[in-house]
């Protein structure tokens, strides 16, 4: 992945912020909507955009494109670097490949521990029953 080259396929727009914050709402635009096109970017190989692809699905429009709003603060600026921000770490998790587990044996003294407490167990319960004449 070429971040500097990732974040210059980016393409912002300002859009009035929806919600309450009176007349301050009404004049500026200070939600970010960021919008990434997967098929168009030159800054992964193939096979990272068959991952992204995998992991995105749900989060990709039908056109492939990634789009993702802040509108937290009321400074354009601010809503920008975070938007950029969650889109870099979502782009990282989603390109992280999760180690494959490794099934591991069950120790000897796990399985002796084990076996001694049912034979512990079955002689409480035959010491408990009557004794045979």
């Amino acid at each position: 992945m070429k971040t500097n080259q990732l974040l210059t396929e980016l393409k912002f727009k300002a859009v009035r912020s929806s919600g309450a914050g009176g007349q301050n709402v009404n004049k500026v635009s200070s939600k970010v909507v960021l919008t990434f096109n997967l098929n168009a970017s030159q800054a992964f190989s193939s096979e990272e955009k068959a991952w992204l692809f995998q992991k995105l699905q749900l989060k990709l429009s039908a056109e492939s494109l990634l789009i993702i709003t802040c509108d937290e603060d009321r400074s354009q600026l601010k809503n920008k670097t975070i938007v950029t921000k969650r889109f870099l770490e979502l782009i990282n998790k989603s390109l992280m490949v999760p180690k494959k587990r490794k099934p591991t044996k069950i120790p000897r003294a796990v399985i002796e521990k084990r076996i001694k407490a049912k034979r512990n167990l079955s002689e409480t319960k035959q010491n408990r029953r009557k004794p045979q004449i």
